[in-house]
C-alpha cells in the first residue's frame, strides 16, 4: 500500500511539474517583453526629452525681441506672446493655434510639480476673475528652486524673456499643458482649418 501511495504522489507532482515549467517559461518571456517595451518607453521619453530641450534652447535665441501687440509673428517686427510660441513652433514644422486663447483644450494637462521642459504654460488675461486664457508661455526648467518660463509680454521687460512662476504669474495660472509627444506634426487635439 505503501508503494502505491508513494506511486500516486510523484504522478501527481509530475502532472504539475509540467505546467509549473511552462508557466515559468511564460513568465520569463513576459519579463523579457517587458524589460523590452521598457527600454522602447525610455527610448522614445529620451527623444521626446531631447526634442523638447531644442525647442527651448531655440526660443532662448529670442531673448530680447521686443514685445509687439496683434498678433505679431515676426521676430524682426516684435513678437506677441502666442506669436512667439507660433513662430518656435513654426521653426520646428509644428501646427499650433494662432492665440493663446486657441490653446485651452489642446495638449495633456500636467500640474506643476509634474511641468517639464518644452511644456506651454498658460494663464488668465486681463480680467483676473476670468479663467479665460490670455497669455502663455513655455516651460524652461521646473527644478527644486522653481518654475521658469520664456515668453514675450508686455509687462515692464517689454518683449521675450525668462520669468519665474511666482507673485503676479502664479495668481493667474490657469494651467499647464504637455504637447509633446505631438500627434503628426500637431499639437495634441489640434486640427488646423483647411
Amino acid at each position: 500500500m505503501k508503494h502505491i501511495i508513494v506511486g500516486f504522489l510523484v504522478a501527481v507532482l509530475f502532472i504539475f511539474r509540467l505546467p509549473v515549467k511552462a508557466a515559468g517559461k511564460a513568465i520569463a518571456r513576459i519579463a523579457d517583453s517587458t524589460l523590452t517595451l521598457k527600454n522602447q518607453i525610455d527610448s522614445v521619453a529620451f527623444h521626446v526629452d531631447g526634442f523638447a530641450q531644442q525647442f527651448v534652447e531655440y526660443a532662448k535665441n529670442f531673448i530680447g525681441v521686443k514685445y509687439r501687440w496683434g498678433g505679431a509673428t515676426n521676430p524682426q517686427a516684435g513678437l506677441d506672446c502666442s506669436g512667439f510660441v507660433n513662430y518656435i513652433s513654426k521653426h520646428f514644422d509644428i501646427s499650433v493655434p494662432r492665440t493663446a486663447a486657441q490653446f485651452t483644450d489642446l495638449g495633456l494637462e500636467v500640474n506643476v510639480d509634474s511641468a517639464q521642459t518644452g511644456d506651454l504654460i498658460l494663464f488668465k488675461g486681463g480680467n483676473a476673475r476670468s479663467k479665460k486664457i490670455g497669455h502663455m508661455g513655455i516651460v524652461v526648467e521646473n527644478s527644486n528652486d522653481g518654475l521658469e518660463f520664456i515668453h514675450s509680454s508686455s509687462g515692464h521687460k517689454m518683449g521675450v524673456h525668462i520669468s519665474e512662476l511666482a507673485g503676479y504669474y502664479k495668481q493667474r495660472l490657469v494651467k499647464i499643458i504637455r504637447i509633446f509627444p505631438l500627434s503628426g506634426n500637431a499639437v495634441m487635439g489640434y486640427q488646423k482649418a483647411v
